[in-house]
């Protein structure tokens, strides 16, 4: 019967992120907790109610022959399983799911690309792809001075999921403060022995433009998995194109030009 009930619990586990997740929700130990699954112990009756509210079964459900508790729970008009997460969060789980590792990309970048609200500025923020609980985010800061203007610098953070798939890597990112802007970005891997630079295409409505949305080449510049990010941050900012600070190889990469005969703004394969 522990064998039994084993099977089951790691079939409703299966529909999370991870085992620590359960656990940190439930309040479980977590070395307990891996003798229920391997089918070590059993749990007590007061945890086994637990376990069955916090999944959505019964106690007799979860003690069915597996093939026909996984049946029972996948023939339901509204399983447990996807109630346990939001209808928004079920569709970005869906992309973990389908998302490849992203380890070797953990790290920090200077991000360039033509600015969206400052005409022929050049904006070079300081962003990190790094892991948590085996999923890959995104954070970008941004600092922002007006051209020509005293004002002390205008700082701008974005948050976000960053994910491998199809080939691509996916970053969707949102203005963490006021919520008023998302951008996504669609990059090349890339496939030297160390990473260097990431390329690509990025679509968004930042509100310096009104509601008029727009789209710009990228470019990322892999910096390390450890950098002295205030020193970073100040070599960050806003740049006219022809600043020596900004390399023209750069400069070349990211300028947005359609070519003749062509029809949407695209990036080569580097």
């Amino acid at each position: 019967m522990s064998q039994t009930f084993a099977r089951n619990l790691d079939f409703l586990c299966s529909h999370y992120p991870s085992i620590a997740e359960v656990c940190r929700k439930l309040e479980f130990n977590r070395q307990q907790f891996n003798k229920y699954l391997n089918g070590q112990s059993r749990p007590s009756r007061h945890n086994m109610r637990r376990i069955c509210d916090f999944f959505g079964v019964t106690e007799s459900e979860i003690l069915l022959e597996p093939a026909r508790f996984e049946e029972l729970v996948a023939v339901r008009r509204r399983p447990v399983l996807s109630e346990s997460l939001s209808r928004p969060m079920q569709h970005l789980d869906a992309l973990y799911g389908a998302s490849q590792s992203l380890e070797r990309y953990v790290g920090f970048y200077f991000r360039y690309f033509y600015s969206f609200g400052h005409a022929g500025r050049i904006i070079k923020s300081l962003g990190t792809i790094y892991e948590e609980d085996g999923r890959h985010y995104w954070k970008n800061i941004e600092l922002i001075r007006d051209p020509g203007g005293s004002a002390p610098a205008t700082v701008n953070k974005y948050v976000g999921a960053a994910f491998l798939i199809a080939d691509r890597i996916f970053l969707v990112e949102y203005e963490s403060l006021l919520k008023n802007s998302v951008t996504q970005v669609t990059l090349y891997p890339c496939y030297r022995s160390r990473v260097d630079r990431l390329v690509g295409i990025q679509t968004g409505g930042p509100v310096r433009r009104g509601r008029k949305p727009g789209a710009s080449k990228v470019m990322l510049e892999y910096l390390g998995r450890d950098v002295d990010v205030r020193r970073a941050l100040r070599q960050s900012g806003l740049f006219a194109h022809d600043d020596p600070r900004i390399g023209r190889d750069i400069v070349e990469t990211i300028t947005n030009v359609i070519p003749a005969g062509g029809h949407v703004l695209e990036v080569d394969e580097p």
